[in-house]
């Protein structure tokens, strides 16, 4: 059974919201919350799988809110608003889905089931999404080679193409670490499928060849994961 967290500042919208997903015997409310500060304290007893959040909200807004989370929440969600000029960021933080107030219940079932119907696959494709202009570039997971620390920013190498994020590096590897990616160095992240070989250097230490040729030095601090990481079961 799934667990959903409510989070809006309105009660008549936590209580719409509530009574939609009631009908659904695979769901289970596990809170409702009006502040973002009440989401934080609730989310840790409560672990929801699905959480339908506002996106405005005093003192701390959804994307706010997510921000102070952290990278990859170890929840789906659903942004509820009456502001269409959120989508976007809506999903390139991450939403399965963007809900515009006021909603019909059959728009409200179609999300739901949506939504249900990607927490159910266990292949789906991991991806970002990155906004260059005034398009979105969409980097699946697998497409990268590797992810390189740029300032307050990271850049992901995929196809002879360099695509900048807002993330820092530290939050990526949180990200990428259950999808087959490894942290080499405090500046830079590995696709291990990209690896082709391990080059020794001069001074004994290790260099990473990546399928391209692209050469990239193994700090002490993670040579014992990646080489853990690449042997064999």
């Amino acid at each position: 059974m799934l667990r959903a967290l409510i989070i809006d500042d309105e009660p008549l919208a936590r209580s719409n919201v509530a009574h939609l997903l009631a009908r659904d015997p695979a769901l289970t409310i596990v809170g409702q919350c009006g502040s973002a500060e009440e989401a934080l304290a609730a989310l840790p007893g409560t672990r929801p799988d699905l959480v339908f959040l506002d996106v405005e909200m005093p003192e701390c807004d959804g994307f706010e809110l997510l921000d102070r989370i952290g990278a990859a929440p170890p929840f789906a969600i659903v942004f509820v608003t009456a502001h269409h000029q959120f989508a976007l960021r809506a999903f390139e933080v991450g939403a399965l889905d963007y809900l515009l107030k006021p909603f019909d219940d059959q728009r409200f079932a179609r999300v739901l089931e949506r939504v249900k119907e990607r927490l159910r696959a266990p292949g789906e494709t991991r991806r970002f999404l990155i906004r260059n202009g005034s398009a979105l570039a969409i980097v699946k997971f697998a497409d990268i080679d590797w992810v390189e620390a740029s300032d307050y920013y990271s850049s992901l190498h995929a196809a002879g193409r360099s695509h900048l994020l807002r993330r820092s590096l530290a939050e990526l590897d949180a990200e990428l670490a259950p999808h087959g990616f490894q942290r080499i160095h405090r500046s830079a992240i590995v696709n291990l499928e990209r690896i082709r070989t391990l080059a020794m250097r001069e001074d004994g230490e290790y260099d990473i060849v990546l399928h391209d040729g692209q050469r990239l030095r193994i700090s002490r601090r993670y040579r014992k994961a990646i080489m853990t990481r690449l042997s064999p079961a």
